[in-house]
């Protein structure tokens, strides 16, 4: 369902879509502003900023925990929304804001243009790579989140994402949680489409996802290129199963395969992509995944 695009039209539409990796120039040439500008100004709570990134303007919202300061730095989780959707949208279904406020951590939801990302199998040709490196930067240097502790999350394009930040911005994030995403199309079928410096990964299949198939043929993919050692499935309520793999870079990898769940943000906070009753709760489980992993040195 990669929400309302019919299969049969996506199929037809995606390799148009897919895109080269971004070799870095332009963001080299976009540095992060130091200071925050006048309308940019880091506090607890949802704020609403806009970059201009190759000529257009792009929206990313930051949401800070009550008692935010710049004095600290704290973690930041880039959570990237379906197609098509936008963050607003990712942090009903995610429910990242309450545990952020919990945690205490940053959030940042970047727009898609036209409601998607430039990922592995869709949407559009924008630098959505080089995008969100600049916002990246931006946050670590105007918000002070701290740049070993950075992750990526999505659902579904923005999973896609995810994998596609990791293999493109090693250097950026710790680890990511693709949700109902996966490591797909063309360039992931390149043996030498991996992290160049370890990123760890968890991330959640759904059986009764029309694209199950290809998402866990991508991360056995991903398992085998590293290489990783995984260890036998743990078995979980509702059937669930999880295996976690040591990875010969140093980084990890947990699988959740929930056979009982379609398309779907398992233990979702809200919207038509939350399943609530899947059997575990992805927000807590990556979270925890995250709070254990910082960024390793090559």
């Amino acid at each position: 369902m990669r929400n309302s695009i019919p299969l049969a039209l996506a199929a037809l539409l995606l390799p148009l879509a897919a895109c080269g990796s971004d070799d870095g120039k332009e963001a080299a040439d976009q540095k992060p502003t130091k200071k925050p500008p006048a309308a940019e100004t880091p506090r607890p709570g949802d704020q609403k900023v806009t970059l201009t990134w190759k000529g257009k303007k792009r929206v990313y919202t930051v949401h800070a925990p009550p008692g935010y300061t710049r004095a600290e730095k704290l973690p930041l989780i880039i959570a990237m929304h379906p197609y098509p959707a936008d963050g607003t949208a990712m942090a009903q279904i995610s429910g990242l804001n309450a545990k952020a406020d919990k945690e205490n951590f940053l959030v940042a939801y970047p727009n898609g243009l036209n409601q998607g990302f430039n990922a592995l199998i869709c949407c559009g040709t924008e630098d959505d790579v080089g995008f969100i490196r600049t916002m990246t930067k931006r946050l670590t240097g105007t918000w002070n989140a701290d740049p070993d502790r950075v992750y990526a999350t999505g659902i579904s394009n923005g999973g896609d994402m995810s994998y596609k930040l990791a293999v493109e911005l090693p250097d950026t994030f710790a680890a990511i949680a693709p949700v109902s995403g996966g490591y797909l199309g063309p360039d992931s079928a390149a043996d030498s489409y991996m992290p160049k410096t370890p990123v760890s990964v968890i991330t959640f299949i759904g059986g009764l996802d029309e694209h199950y198939t290809g998402m866990d043929e991508g991360i056995t993919a991903w398992q085998k290129r590293l290489p990783c050692k995984a260890g036998q499935p743990e078995k979980l309520k509702k059937k669930i199963k999880r295996t976690t793999a040591k990875c010969r870079d140093g980084s990890d990898v947990i699988v959740h395969r929930l056979p009982g769940m379609g398309h779907s943000w398992p233990g979702g906070a809200g919207g038509s992509m939350s399943d609530p009753t899947a059997g575990v709760n992805a927000t807590d489980l990556m979270w925890e995944f995250f709070k254990s992993h910082t960024k390793k040195a090559p």
